[in-house]
């Protein structure tokens, strides 16, 4: 293919995924990421994955998209702003992760890069490829990083100069050659107030986070009772956690979302601890309808608001 086409085809792409809503889109070439395969491997050995098994499968395939897209030529990284209107975590509630306010993210972004990968299929021709948004073993946030979209930040979470890091990130894989871009450097400095602030201190050095210590594994992930010496502990977050993001100086730049699947149901907006701790089944439903939150089902949610008090 020539310079000329995938210049134009990569200009078609992010044209599109503007239009999409995406607040922004980078592409990497689809390698094989050998500078991340020890640090996955190191991450695992010390079993900073806790009882998330599935984080353990498919080790290769992590690491190198032709496994999840055969002859992948392209990896493209798209990134989508969640952050809200309104911050619902105050201290006379329980506190629910920005990212579940609305509909699930999984939904929404999947029909949005479906129709994506459609647009480019219908544009340039037999292009093969697949869509991901945190449901397949894809390394999105290295990805991202090596696509320019930001950068790795202490708290290992992606960050941008523009937004700051309340975004979800996505992912077209295509056997498509494209215009590739460049990383970007590191803007974290000296600053530590990530690893600062976690209460459990699941940040263990900067850009290495414990997943089995921290508060939006135990709330979410973890299956079993919750820790008894960490009572006290969680800062009333009985749904994922948003602090080692709040605390970022980047995320003073944050804008609200425009995406009307987003917005919370207008009851999250007025509950109290009591109300939580009042939960029943029938309302755990009609407030998680297609909430990220059904992830933890009503005993889950239950377990937590009762570990909290």
């Amino acid at each position: 293919m020539t310079d000329a086409a995938k210049t134009r085809h990569t200009a078609f792409i992010k044209s599109r995924a503007k239009a999409l809503g995406f607040d922004s889109c980078g592409i990497a070439k689809a390698t094989f990421l050998a500078d991340v395969a020890p640090q996955l491997e190191s991450w695992l050995t010390k079993q900073y994955h806790g009882e998330m098994g599935y984080m353990a499968n498919h080790f290769e395939k992590r690491l190198d998209p032709t496994l999840l897209v055969p002859g992948a030529k392209s990896v493209i990284s798209l990134s989508f702003n969640y952050f809200p209107q309104k911050d619902l975590a105050h201290n006379n509630t329980y506190k629910i992760a920005k990212y579940a306010y609305g509909e699930d993210y999984h939904f929404v972004l999947k029909d949005k890069l479906r129709q994506l990968l459609e647009e480019i299929q219908q544009k340039v021709g037999a292009v093969q490829g697949r869509v991901f948004t945190d449901s397949a073993p894809v390394m999105e946030r290295q990805w991202a990083a090596r696509a320019g979209v930001g950068w790795l930040g202490k708290n290992s979470l992606l960050l941008t100069k523009q937004k700051g890091s309340f975004f979800f990130l996505a992912e077209l894989i295509l056997d498509l050659e494209l215009a590739y871009d460049q990383p970007l450097p590191n803007h974290c400095g000296n600053c530590t107030a990530c690893l600062e602030a976690c209460p459990t201190q699941a940040i263990t050095q900067a850009g290495v986070v414990d997943g089995s210590r921290c508060i939006s594994y135990f709330t979410i992930e973890l299956k079993e009772e919750l820790p008894v010496h960490l009572h006290g502990q969680f800062e009333d977050w009985m749904f994922g956690c948003d602090i080692c993001q709040d605390v970022c100086p980047w995320n003073r730049f944050s804008v609200a979302h425009t995406e009307p699947r987003f917005e919370p149901n207008p009851k999250l907006q007025t509950m109290t601890k009591n109300d939580w701790q009042e939960l029943t089944q029938e309302v755990f439903g009609q407030l998680f309808k297609k909430s990220a939150v059904k992830r933890t089902k009503y005993a889950g949610l239950k377990r937590n608001i009762e570990f909290l008090r």
